[in-house]
């Protein structure tokens, strides 16, 4: 038993020894491609989504050098057809891309990686030849042991992301091990890759053709693999005594076709564990990287940002991103890159992106809480002000402050519609999405409200009803607010209140706005 080369079941021993969703039908899967051309499988997932896992499990389940029964029976896998079949039967490589880049110290890679696989094929496999072509090797090692490779890379890209310089001979010594049809066919059964990334586009093709992709945007057989589904988020919550709704609220939004919604599962622990609705993604070096990217501002990129966060899901062409953390050729990339990080879900039916969850959202919300670090910190000081002065009542000011607003390339310029004036509001008023709960065409009874804040918990704020006209006036969707009683809409609040009416002329081009308060 080795570090590398069939490292035994130890680590997935200590994964179930704890609290454990069954996800060992994963490897039911894989079954299914053993010894196929599938059989070559790269699984990409935003940190935290269990990857790790799996690979151990993986791991534990095809090393001949153990016996993983008492680990697997009863779960899953164990009832699948194949469990016996190829349960212990093979040679395992198991690789941690970025433990193996920490454990080079720098150097070579790919020099490291052979120098240490070779090391442990000669203290398992003494009659072994070692050659000077590491395939051959390899294939040295199947015929003495008339056991196949299952091969497992954990962070497969992380060479990719961490040390472009080796980015090359890396790639070109996993294409040595995967391409060739003779090699390749004698020496694996089948192979796993899992990382953040898609496997990295060469010259517009994929720099490992030969290998089937799975991606958080098209996950395929291995969707219900992915994270938790809601009745095993639900499960848990009975289980622990959790408030289910706001375990959706924070953790869900990751949702596919014919399976239904997603959570991310280490978040979902954390919560539980801690007993902490709040983000746990602060602990990733993904969410160090979010301002980089926003800094960018690639073709109008911050306007997009502001339309996810006023709750808008926007268009995103995901198909020319070149699957790496540097070439970045347009906003799309960008916003392709914040969709495999897990800051975006994506809708491939109607190919619009948006913020998954509250916990997602409360990144981003950091983000503009240092408008310093942004080039956004413009149009979050006209919104602060915004804001102050409709608190306020300051009318004239409120109504120079979103003709500002609408001046910028964050909101529709040209208003044909109360529908565009409303996009325009939203905009406007962007600060609030950290400090209010936003309701669009609240349900009063007598009609809907057009924009309502209410504000959260651990704020002293009032609560906000704007009501919208167009080529009227600001009396009358003042009147409107009265007459069709939004205020007693707000069910459960008893709080102060601002009502705000505002009026677009269409003709002089200008708004006006009237602003009152209710005290309670």
């Amino acid at each position: 038993m080795g570090i590398y080369l069939n490292p035994g079941n130890g680590g997935f021993e200590r994964i179930v020894s704890g609290k454990y969703i069954d996800k060992t039908g994963l490897i039911g899967v894989i079954n299914e491609r053993i010894n196929t051309t599938g059989s070559l499988i790269c699984i990409s997932r935003p940190r935290r989504f269990g990857k790790s896992y799996a690979a151990k499990m993986i791991c534990a389940y095809y090393d001949h050098t153990c016996d993983s029964h008492a680990l697997f029976d009863g779960r899953d896998i164990s009832r699948k057809n194949s469990y016996e079949k190829y349960i212990n039967q093979y040679n395992v490589i198991s690789l941690d891309m970025a433990q193996m880049i920490e454990e080079s110290e720098g150097g070579n890679i790919v020099a490291f990686i052979k120098a240490k696989l070779i090391e442990e094929i000669s203290e398992q496999f003494p009659a072994v030849k070692i050659d000077s072509s590491f395939s051959k090797t390899l294939v040295n090692m199947v015929e003495a042991s008339g056991r196949m490779v299952v091969m497992i890379i954990d962070e497969w890209d992380a060479p990719i992301r961490e040390t472009p310089e080796f980015q090359d001979d890396y790639l070109k010594f996993l294409r040595s091990l995967f391409k060739s049809s003779v090699a390749t066919a004698k020496i694996f059964a089948a192979a796993y890759m899992t990382g953040i990334l898609p496997i990295k586009k060469d010259m517009g093709q994929s720099a490992l053709s030969d290998f089937k992709e799975f991606t958080i945007i098209n996950p395929g057989p291995f969707t219900e693999y992915t994270g938790f589904s809601e009745d095993e988020v639900r499960g848990l919550c009975e289980e622990y005594h959790k408030d289910f709704a706001v375990m959706k609220k924070w953790y869900d939004g990751y949702e596919f076709a014919k399976y239904g919604s997603v959570y991310n599962p280490y978040s979902v622990m954390e919560a539980i564990e801690s007993d902490e609705y709040s983000s746990h993604w602060r602990k990733t070096s993904a969410a160090e990287s979010l301002i980089t990217y926003i800094n960018m501002d690639e073709d109008g990129l911050q306007s997009d940002i502001l339309k996810l966060l006023s709750g808008e899901h926007i268009r995103v062409n995901i198909r020319n991103f070149k699957n790496d953390f540097r070439t970045f050729t347009s906003k799309d990339d960008v916003l392709t890159l914040l969709i495999h990080l897990g800051y975006l879900s994506y809708d491939r039916s109607t190919e619009r992106a948006r913020i998954p969850n509250e916990e997602v959202k409360q990144e981003f919300e950091d983000m503009l809480a240092n408008p310093k670090h942004t080039k956004l910190f413009e149009q979050i000081r006209t919104s602060e002000k915004l804001l102050d002065d409709t608190l306020a009542g300051n009318e004239a000011e409120v109504a120079r402050a979103i003709e500002r607003v609408r001046e910028t390339n964050y909101a529709p310029q040209y208003y044909n519609s109360e529908q565009a004036l409303r996009y325009c509001i939203k905009f406007a008023y962007i600060v609030c999405v950290d400090r209010f709960l936003r309701i669009e065409e609240l349900p009063s009874g007598r009609g809907l409200a057009d924009v309502v804040f209410i504000p959260k918990r651990d704020t002293a704020y009032p609560a906000i009803i704007i009501e919208l006209k167009w080529d009227k006036d600001e009396e009358q969707a003042l009147g409107q607010i009265d007459e069709k009683k939004y205020a007693a809409a707000l069910e459960g609040y008893d709080g102060d209140i601002v009502k705000v009416g505002i009026n677009y002329d269409s003709d002089k081009k200008i708004h006006s706005c009237r602003i009152e308060k209710i005290k309670r």
